[in-house]
């Protein structure tokens, strides 16, 4: 039996070297590691089990991130349940006059954009902000100008009988810190940049000695703003970026949610050595899918630790319009169906005011469901990866012996869309065409990049109007998917259909009046019993459609679709699974967009799930259809156009972000698989730039710096011509297409 030691909080990375023994990085408070002969019954790996001595009673479990992978990761909860919605306890910490925590609403957010030296600008812009009902506001504070000003901000909004909490964004800057913390309510530092020098994204060796001293360092910065933080009942937010993490934590854990969580941890333990605990944590990235997977392993040590700190959540830089609610609404939304998060910011490339309503659609979406307790009837969750992502890739359709058309083109390999289409809009076939995003040739249709890959038809047009089924036919013929219901195939046939049938149809036996090799689609609930399940094994379906009605308001669609993917995953069952949501008549497009990524953006960033079916009755047919590629993209899956990671703007953005950021994407939003960055300066550091392949940067007032990745290739181009200046730059690596011009 191999042992080691690790530190109590689990920071370290446990490394298993070739599977025999341990091997510990470092250690702070040590705990018992001890490598157990017993086996994981669902995946038959081996696991560790690690007894926490600080608190005495966690055990925490360990294994391997992935198949033969080396690094391992903690096994037990990251939230309250994973069968419900069940808010996370957590102490309360007061910012202001405003309680922060699981006994208080969930608190929404945003920041100014003004420059924090326009002491009457900055009041206005709080004043809307609070107008609209924020419950927080962050202000930049980045000199001793700034936060000089920044007392006469906080006194102008008093007399103004203004009392919201004001927080500072403080980076690089300790001693600017300590001096705001004497007029503002809550100090958000940044781990990364704090106590470290800007990250040079070079690799450094340290010994166990260097490291520590590194430590010491931090401390030795850190402890007075904690101390004065103290003295005047200040609230603190330790918020890691994944942009921003300093070279020092790179070189022990990779660019890597792991990384973001460590930087934290380190501030955290200097913060409960001086018992101080009124703080909060916040794991933020452009990337939904690397935001979630670090919330949740932050949050998976603090339960081992028995830390019980607030959370604050947000997807950094997600954009503007339709696009930045979308990746907020997976990130942020993916958290609240597990109960998590106290505070939430929306990040978007638009004025702050505007940032309030989609923050409190997300908020009232997170409490509705953990105060209705939403969920699914217990069951034993073995096979979805918390902390690392790993797509659950169903079986494509196959063409078989005797097929008259081809069905591999009715799903798509990076995750389908498909689009419910109405009797009436087969009456004019070209106009549907082009609704479905298809090429025209001679008014011929075929599919493009972005193409619907198959429709439902819940009403087949008769046998006798023929103009309707030659056009159902031409869609047919290039491989797109007609779906239509049991009952209409029977009594209005259409040659190659896909017929929708429910498990009643199908234990009834009456799919089987359908002619031999009919292909099937299947559609479930995923909480019902397992026996009315198990007739699936019989049946070799296309595709299963996961759909809940919209007016089930007890069972949790999230919920019952990872019941649901853990017994196909049980019993071998590799059909490709379509998330079916049906939104109710008038539904706001907010709370549409809202409502598709918190609940299939939720299952899509665990990698369960193959694709999008979004009806909402009077939405218009192009805006569901983008939004459901827009859901894809965002997590990561198909990648359709453009990809911009856009910061929201502040004071130290160092031009009109929002008008730029418009000029820009009309002029590259044709570009799919192409990612550029549009930052108002580089307080973060490039690593903003991580996810970006071109990055568009503020350098000096009416000068911007063009980058390659995380490296900077041109600097100081008049703003007048940089535009032009990144398109060549695009082009010159040779990612430039130019647009097609619609026919």
């Amino acid at each position: 039996m191999a042992t080691g030691i690790l530190p109590a909080s689990f920071a370290g990375v446990v490394k298993n070297k070739d599977n025999n023994g341990l091997s510990f990085i470092k250690s702070v408070d040590f705990v018992k590691v001890c490598d157990l002969p017993r086996i994981n019954k669902s995946n038959k790996s081996k696991v560790l089990v690690v007894k926490n001595k600080a608190s005495g009673s966690e055990i925490a479990e360990f294994q391997a991130a992935s198949e033969g992978s080396p690094l391992l990761v903690p096994r037990q909860k990251y939230c309250e349940s994973v069968q419900k919605t069940a808010r996370r306890k957590t102490r309360t910490v007061m910012v202001g006059n405003v309680a922060l925590g699981s006994e208080h609403p969930i608190r929404i957010q945003t920041m100014t954009t003004s420059d924090t030296k326009d002491v009457a600008a900055t009041v206005e812009e709080v004043m809307r902000i609070a107008d609209k009902g924020a419950d927080l506001v962050r202000i930049t504070v980045q000199g001793r100008k700034e936060a000089d000003a920044c007392f006469d901000i906080k006194n102008t909004l008093v007399q103004k009988n203004y009392n919201i909490p004001l927080v500072a964004d403080i980076h690089f800057a300790p001693a600017i810190a300590l001096r705001v913390a004497e007029c503002f309510d809550k100090i958000r530092v940044n781990p990364g940049n704090f106590a470290d020098r800007r990250a040079q994204f070079e690799q450094l060796e340290y010994t166990e000695d260097d490291y520590q001293k590194e430590l010491e360092h931090i401390e030795k910065v850190f402890t007075p703003l904690v101390e004065k933080c103290k003295k005047y009942g200040r609230a603190m937010r330790i918020g890691t970026n994944h942009g921003s993490l300093s070279d020092r934590i790179m070189s022990y854990y990779g660019d890597s949610p792991r990384g973001m969580v460590e930087s934290a941890f380190e501030f955290a333990r200097i913060c409960r050595k001086l018992d101080f605990h009124n703080f909060v944590f916040s794991m933020k990235a452009s990337n939904p899918v690397v935001m979630v997977q670090a919330y949740r392993l932050l949050l998976a040590e603090m339960y081992v630790a028995g830390w019980d700190y607030p959370l604050h959540l947000g997807v950094t830089e997600a954009g503007e319009g339709e696009d930045g609610r979308m990746k907020s609404a997976i990130g942020i939304g993916t958290l609240l169906q597990d109960g998590l998060g106290d505070t939430i910011r929306v990040s978007l490339t638009e004025p702050p005011e505007e940032e309030i309503d989609p923050c409190r659609r997300l908020a009232e979406l997170g409490t509705r469901a953990a105060n209705l307790q939403l969920g699914v009837v217990p069951f034993e969750e073995k096979h979805r990866r918390y902390f690392d992502f790993q797509r659950r890739s169903g079986q494509l359709p196959v063409q078989k012996e005797g097929d008259e058309v081809d069905y591999r083109g009715v799903l798509h390999r990076d995750g389908s869309v498909l689009m419910s289409v109405s009797k009436e809009q087969l009456k004019t076939p070209e106009l549907l065409y082009k609704s479905l995003a298809a090429k025209l040739v001679v008014g011929m249709p075929f599919k493009d990049l972005a193409t619907v890959d198959s429709i439902l038809l819940r009403e087949l047009p008769p046998l006798e109007d023929i103009d309707a089924r030659l056009a159902l036919k031409r869609l047919i013929d290039v491989s797109m998917g007609v779906l239509t219901p049991l009952s209409e195939q029977l009594t209005k046939p259409l040659p190659n259909a896909v017929v929708l049938v429910n498990l009643k149809e199908l234990s009834t036996g009456a799919y089987k009046l359908l002619p031999e090799g009919t292909r099937l689609a299947v559609s479930v609930r995923g909480d019902e019993p397992y026996e009315d399940l198990d007739i699936l094994k019989d049946v070799d379906a296309t595709m299963i459609l996961h759909h809940l009605p919209t007016t089930e308001d007890k069972v949790s669609r999230v919920h019952a679709a990872r019941r649901l993917f853990d017994y196909l995953e049980d019993n071998a069952l590799n059909f490709p699974v379509i998330h079916h949501i049906e939104f109710p008549k008038g539904i706001h497009r907010d709370d549409l967009v809202i409502g598709a990524g918190s609940n299939a953006g939720t299952l899509l960033v665990d990698g369960l799930g193959d694709g999008l079916l979004l009806e909402a009755p009077e939405q218009d047919f192009d805006f569901l259809r983008n939004t459901s590629f827009n859901l894809l993209q965002g997590c990561r899956m198909r990648n359709t156009k453009t990809e911009y990671v856009s910061c929201p703007s502040c004071g130290r953005t160092l031009f009109d972000l929002q008008e730029i950021s418009a000029e820009i994407r009309e002029k590259t939003s044709h570009l799919p698989g192409v990612s550029i960055a549009i930052m108002g300066c580089i307080v973060n550091g490039p690593g903003e730039m991580a996810d970006a392949d071109f990055g568009y940067v503020g350098g000096a007032p009416g000068k911007i710096d063009l980058y390659v990745g995380k490296t900077v290739v041109k600097r100081a181009i008049e703003m007048e011509r940089a535009t032009d200046a990144l398109i060549q730059l695009i082009k010159d690596h040779g990612r430039w297409v130019e647009p097609e011009v619609e026919e």
